[in-house]
């Protein structure tokens, strides 16, 4: 699930957005000024932000290039139309921009387009001495290719996809073998098994009762 952070300070626009959000399958966290937003951005794993240019403490300006740094892909929200707002958001780095007030069918499918976009922007993922080819269904550790199942690539994927955040075994299970899978559990642990081994990585935490994390 992708989790978009809202940063905006009118709490029923917020909340619109919110129930919205939710609606469509997307997880929220919410932020009421640039401060909050900043503190967001800074701890949390985030998939993409909705931005609001006028905020109090820190404005949209002052935040964006920290999530620009952190290759998270913002929407600018803005109440103003002038062609000077948004050619200087998108100067800066933001992805999109949506003026206020906007149809949440509309907001939902500039919200799909830029995650497709941000998705085949990135080819590979590493952590410690780790590369990931995600075109190539390659992985190398130190230089050399490691040799891994198709499951057990898809596994590492998703779990360097979602860097710092824990992952159900029954979300993985599903995700990885697909709704239908009539196999426990179980088929995970043996899988992290194996994947910790071939890489010799501990990077790969058990999280007690729920199931694992790729450590940041």
């Amino acid at each position: 699930m992708k989790r978009i952070l809202v940063v905006e300070d009118e709490e029923p626009i917020r909340e619109l957005i919110k129930l919205n959000l939710l609606m469509a399958g997307y997880e929220t966290l919410e932020a009421a000024d640039g401060s909050e937003g900043l503190k967001y951005i800074r701890d949390e794993k985030i998939d993409l932000v909705l931005l609001d240019i006028m905020l109090p403490r820190l404005d949209g300006y002052e935040i964006l290039p920290a999530i620009i740094k952190k290759n998270i892909p913002v929407i600018l929200l803005t109440a103003k139309d002038g062609l000077r707002d948004k050619v200087k958001g998108l100067e800066m780095g933001a992805d999109d921009y949506i003026t206020k007030p906007f149809e949440a069918i509309e907001l939902l499918a500039r919200i799909k387009a830029v995650l497709r976009r941000s998705k085949k922007d990135i080819t590979e993922i590493s952590f410690d001495d780790i590369q990931i080819f995600l075109n190539e269904h390659k992985v190398f550790k130190g230089g050399k290719e490691v040799e891994l199942t198709l499951k057990e690539f898809e596994l590492l994927r998703l779990l360097a996809e979602n860097k710092g955040r824990a992952m159900s075994r029954e979300k993985l299970l599903q995700l990885v073998w697909n709704y239908d899978y009539e196999g426990s559990t179980r088929t995970v642990d043996m899988h992290i098994q194996r994947l910790r081994s071939k890489l010799q990585t501990d990077r790969i935490k058990t999280v007690y009762k729920v199931g694992y994390r790729l450590e940041d």
